[in-house]
């Protein structure tokens, strides 16, 4: 066999069997969650820790530390949506006032 390094050779033996769907999950339309995209991270973040919530806090800052104003605010603008200590760990971290937040 001939194998060409850094190569990626296709494996029919090794594919995926097609999915077969049925009922709900055959028509699940994902559009119709969109509208409530807080809910779940409210949940999760009221489950953490304080500890747990600071690393949280720290981290986002940390990852979008380069980007905008604009879009800083809006960030914390979301976090605030799932839960308003989220919004305001999320602030803080990052140095901006809620004031400067619209709600």
């Amino acid at each position: 066999m001939n194998h060409n390094h850094g190569e990626r050779q296709e494996r029919k033996d090794f594919a995926e069997p097609p999915l077969k769907l049925r009922g709900a999950a055959d028509h699940w339309n994902y559009r119709e969650d969109d509208d409530d995209c807080f809910t779940q991270p409210g949940k999760l973040f009221r489950l953490m820790i304080a500890a747990q919530q600071m690393v949280l806090f720290e981290n986002t800052a940390r990852a979008i530390g380069d980007a905008s104003k604009e879009i800083k605010i809006r960030h914390i603008g979301n976090c605030l949506k799932a839960d308003p200590a989220y919004g305001k760990g999320v602030a803080k971290a990052l140095g901006i006032p809620l004031s400067e937040v619209s709600k």
